[in-house]
């Protein structure tokens, strides 16, 4: 068995990719929202752009659930309501409590409105799915829009050729939702492309297609070094040339190869392992914790320069690590009581 995975299908170096993708995306909404005004390549190459890493989790989240549920779906042995009740209780316990603090820390005219919407986790079927209500949800309607097509979508991966085909599509729907489809014609003012399915159906094919080749990845010889290469070349095409879409989607699919081929141990770590079970959530809070910082004026202490955005970014990602640890322990505790009674009644 390879080392470099479990027996659950498990790679270590993705936790370290999740860790780092989301540091990075929370660095950068402290660094777009606080107004600091920092300048140079690490704030406005590095930093400023770690957004993208959006697409890196789009592409990880795919791959991840055919670690856990490709083999399952091919050979029978999971049902769809099994399925979709483990998604649900996965993401909405969490997803709801942020919703309410949400509510409470920044109500508005429209926030039931738009709970109604984020509780349903189906606002990214929206027309336009931007809601100020745990703004960064946007993704996680991307991602929950995919679970409900995870199906189809094992379907299409159980043949190689058809699993190219549906990239394909997917890569000329994302270049025409580019070129034409997302035109003052057809979308708001605010709209986003990543935040359509259609539009970021590539990314998560592109996981898939990912994980069904694998094993023939880890077998290449010299595999390691060619994936550094790959890593390398990306990298340098993303930071100093161009940092569209598709450029960010090839330097996403370069670091997931090398991730799961590489042996190093940092992945092994069980802080790293923890932070990365948790990732998804201090994702979807760290700008409630920003929020209650900027409320107490913490974020501009010593003033509008470098120190006061490195305090503030730490405490924000800190302040979210902490919560969303503590959120679901009580979380998790609570729904057993709450089996429990229902089963004892």
């Amino acid at each position: 068995m390879n080392e470099r995975k479990s027996e659950n299908n498990h790679y270590p170096g993705l936790d370290v990719v999740r860790v780092i993708a989301i540091a990075g995306i929370v660095l950068m909404h402290v660094l777009a929202n606080g107004n600091y005004g920092l300048s140079g390549f690490l704030f406005e190459k590095i930093i400023g752009t770690a957004g993208n890493f959006t697409i890196l989790f789009m592409m990880v989240s795919a791959f991840g659930m055919c670690c856990g549920y490709y083999e399952k779906f091919k050979e029978g042995t999971i049902n769809i309501e099994t399925f979709y009740k483990r998604r649900y209780e996965k993401l909405w316990p969490f997803f709801a409590l942020l919703c309410i603090l949400d509510l409470v820390i920044s109500p508005s005219a429209n926030s039931g409105y738009e709970i109604f919407a984020n509780l349903t986790m189906l606002q990214g079927l929206l027309p336009n799915p931007q809601i100020s209500v745990v703004g960064v949800s946007w993704t996680l309607a991307v991602i929950f829009v995919f679970y409900l097509l995870f199906p189809f979508f094992c379907f299409l991966l159980f043949s190689k050729k058809r699993a190219w085909l549906g990239f394909i599509i997917a890569g000329a729907y994302n270049i025409f939702c580019r070129v034409y489809f997302f035109d003052e014609q057809h979308v708001l003012e605010n709209f986003m492309e990543r935040e359509n399915i259609l539009y970021s159906a590539i990314f998560f094919m592109a996981g898939g297609l990912i994980y069904l080749y694998r094993d023939e990845l880890e077998r290449l010889k010299n595999i390691r070094i060619v994936a550094f290469m790959f890593l390398a070349i990306t990298a340098i095409a993303y930071y100093f040339l161009n940092q569209n879409d598709l450029v960010m989607a090839a330097f996403s699919v370069a670091i997931i190869i090398f991730s799961i081929t590489d042996s190093g141990k940092l992945g092994e770590n069980k802080i790293i392992r923890k932070l990365s079970s948790i990732s998804f959530e201090v994702y979807l809070s760290h700008m409630m914790i920003y929020r209650v910082l900027e409320r107490l004026k913490i974020n501009h202490m010593f003033g509008l320069n470098a120190i006061s955005y490195g305090v503030t970014a730490v405490l924000t990602l800190a302040g979210a690590i902490a919560f969303s640890c503590i959120a679901k322990v009580v979380l998790e505790k609570f729904i057993i009581c709450m089996k429990e009674r229902v089963n004892y009644v």
